[in-house]
């Protein structure tokens, strides 16, 4: 399978969708069809998230190994350090291994409980860097994404620290990074200039969420790294006097982003898609392209 940094040499902007495994079997069909109907976008790579401490491990695998049978897709396996001893970690990536998912995005994870503080348990890992430097030297042939925060990590207040922190993640192994969601591409620009200036010199990839709902949004600023909406999309939404028009001031805005960071020729953008079609196709008819190989 082709590594992520392979398809970043390209020379253009790629565009690539997240999703989250489902919770049981019914789930799981759904989720292959919609993602299955994103096919003809022709995104860069698919990735699939991995549930705090592995609770969804079950179906991350099944997900990743029914689309490397069924489709041609490239395909990120996202791993967390959460609850997990390194014997464990070495056995979850021997799986992928033996299937041919050789992308892994590579996180520490948030803890179980939301707002208690990271504890790794006996065995486990601290940090992601630690995690990178484990599948560097045990499987040397995979590629590997980290994670990045352009509004800062609400763990690190010290924004000089985060960007040490983040170096010891490339350093260790990291082949590109990926951004936490953002609503203001200015944070995303500044973050990426204040990664080349400590030496980061890998390729960053914009993550983008488009709000769909009103639960969306309160679901998204509740999440424990948070998110900033800035004045200008608050009154849009305030204007919006039905889910509908929420959902459609959201993919205005997330069209907006995406237009700019293409202008702007960032390295990749990467749709949080929350399992949904409709948003992400929406997008991409309003920027004007058919599928990624047009850009």
């Amino acid at each position: 399978m082709q590594h992520i940094s392979e398809i970043l040499k390209q020379n253009q902007t790629t565009m690539s969708f997240e999703f989250f495994p489902p919770k049981n079997d019914l789930g799981m069909q759904d989720l292959l069809k919609t993602i299955k109907g994103l096919i003809p976008l022709k995104p860069a790579y698919v990735s699939i998230t991995y549930g705090a401490g592995g609770s969804t491990q079950k179906y991350t695998h099944d997900l990743l190994v029914k689309l490397k049978e069924e489709t041609e897709l490239v395909l990120v396996a996202h791993l967390t350090c959460v609850s997990h001893t390194k014997d464990e970690i070495y056995d979850i990536l021997t799986k992928y291994d033996r299937v041919g998912i050789d992308n892994i995005m590579a996180l520490r994870g948030d803890p179980q409980t939301p707002g208690a503080p990271y504890k790794p348990i006996p065995g486990g890992f601290e940090y992601a860097y630690e995690l990178v430097e484990f599948i560097k030297k045990k499987f040397p042939h995979m590629g590997i994404g980290v994670a990045g925060f352009c509004e800062g990590h609400p763990e690190t207040p010290n924004r000089l620290k985060e960007m040490e922190y983040l170096k010891n993640k490339v350093d260790a192994g990291a082949d590109y990074i990926c951004t936490q969601m953002f609503f203001d591409n200015r944070d995303f620009f500044d973050f990426s200039e204040r990664a080349s200036l400590v030496g980061i010199k890998v390729p960053i990839i914009a993550g983008i969420m488009p709000i769909t709902s009103s639960t969306s949004m309160k679901r998204m600023g509740e999440l424990a790294l948070g998110a900033r909406f800035p004045a200008k999309l608050l009154r849009a939404i305030a204007r919006a006097d039905s889910e509908d028009l929420v959902k459609n001031v959201g993919e205005h805005w997330a069209t907006q982003q995406v237009s700019d960071l293409l202008d702007n020729q960032a390295d990749g953008i990467h749709f949080y898609t929350l399992n949904k079609s409709k948003s992400t196709q929406n997008i991409y008819k309003s920027i004007g392209i058919k599928d990624s190989s047009s850009l």
